[in-house]
């Protein structure tokens, strides 16, 4: 299966760049290029990706809301945010509008190939550690995570084994690994991945993630 992507960038020498690393894979096309987000939203209701690379600062319509618009589209793409810093609030910004994950354009090409693939199985969570780092970054200056009652009522509708899970998740495992480490069948974790996040009422487990570092349910470096 060729999976198909859509290149997002203001600057042309950046698309570039990543088209001729993904044009070196057999399994993955690059079908498109967009120099802002509504260009990419009308790119992307013409030739239908599988997943989006998206910048996060640009004209017009940034990638925050470009984000925003296209897992509004049905059958959705996967959108991965390329940024330059690690730590941008706008890279964050667009996790909680529901990009699913994120990349530096300084990133390795093999490690862009990678969260390419990844994200579009959609069975794992996209580099988690980098996730851990930003999130940390994020609470930095704070000594806890600010209280938030709607965190503690969604939190409380899990069930302990789904506790169990989305600590799992956070800590970056796939499905088929965190069935290994809790001795389950692997249908009976994407049944309990998916309580999880109807539960928390969040589309995706990046976002299932957030919360739980933001609610304190997971600390970061824990």
């Amino acid at each position: 299966m060729t999976l198909t992507v859509l290149l997002v960038d203001d600057e042309p020498l950046v698309r570039g760049g990543l088209r001729a690393i993904l044009a070196a894979e057999d399994d993955i096309e690059v079908i498109g290029e967009a120099g802002d987000g509504a260009e990419a939203l009308a790119q992307a209701r013409r030739s239908r990706p599988d997943v989006v690379l998206m910048d996060v600062r640009m004209p017009r319509v940034d990638g925050i809301a470009a984000t925003r618009l296209l897992l509004e589209l049905p059958d959705p793409p996967r959108v991965v945010v390329v940024t330059t810093f690690e730590n941008d609030n706008y890279v964050y910004d667009a996790l909680v509008a529901g990009a699913h994950g994120f990349l530096l354009k300084r990133d390795a090409p093999a490690r862009i190939v990678h969260a390419v693939r990844t994200v579009a199985r959609a069975e794992g969570l996209l580099y988690p550690e980098a996730l851990r780092a930003l999130v940390a970054s994020r609470a930095a200056g704070t000594a806890a995570p600010p209280p938030s009652a709607d965190h503690e009522r969604r939190l409380a509708r899990l069930t302990e084994r789904e506790r169990e899970v989305l600590r799992l998740l956070a800590a970056g495992l796939s499905n088929a690994e965190i069935a290994a480490h809790l001795v389950i069948g692997l249908e009976t974790v994407k049944s309990h991945v998916r309580g999880v996040l109807a539960k928390l009422d969040v589309k995706d487990r990046v976002q299932a993630v957030i919360v739980a570092y933001e609610s304190g349910f997971v600390r970061p470096g824990a």
